[in-house]
């Protein structure tokens, strides 16, 4: 699971498994935690039960050493300020997909057509339910197919 998320039951499960000499070890920081106080407070927390932790990919960061309180600090903020970049980063580029037309998601179930051919279908008094079993679809699908559609007509 994502060091991005807080609530991750398997490293919860492994903090409590620890005893004292006991060494929790990940192949990199960024992997345990993207966030500076995240890391801290799960470092805190394998401290606590007397255990150290060590990064296969900076070893300068090991709790087993003088010097790692200031790097393990350095070294998760650095994580923290490269995930923001990543989400600038794709936030930008998405921006200008979106700007170019490109389309996010999966592809649509029902093509214009069909979009179409329920739209007249719904006009012509039919429910949801009937329009999809007409189209071999869901009533979900033709009701977002037709949601679609109308955004689309409401910006051209």
């Amino acid at each position: 699971m994502s060091g991005v998320r807080a609530d991750r039951p398997q490293l919860v499960r492994a903090i409590a498994a620890l005893d004292q000499g006991d060494v929790l070890a990940v192949t990199r920081i960024d992997r345990l935690a993207r966030a500076a106080r995240d890391l801290l407070n799960i470092v805190h927390e394998i401290e606590a039960r007397g255990a150290t932790f060590e990064s296969l990919a900076e070893p300068r960061a090991n709790t087993n050493t003088p010097q790692a309180a200031a790097m393990l600090t350095m070294l998760s903020v650095f994580a923290q300020l490269d995930r923001a970049f990543t989400l600038s980063r794709t936030k930008e580029g998405r921006e200008r997909a979106k700007a170019q037309g490109r389309r996010f998601g999966p592809e649509p179930k029902l093509s214009k057509e069909q979009t179409a051919h329920a739209r007249d279908l719904q006009g012509e008094g039919r429910g949801l339910r009937e329009i999809g079993a007409l189209l071999g679809c869901s009533a979900a699908t033709v009701s977002r197919a037709l949601h679609t559609a109308k955004e689309e007509d409401e910006v051209a």
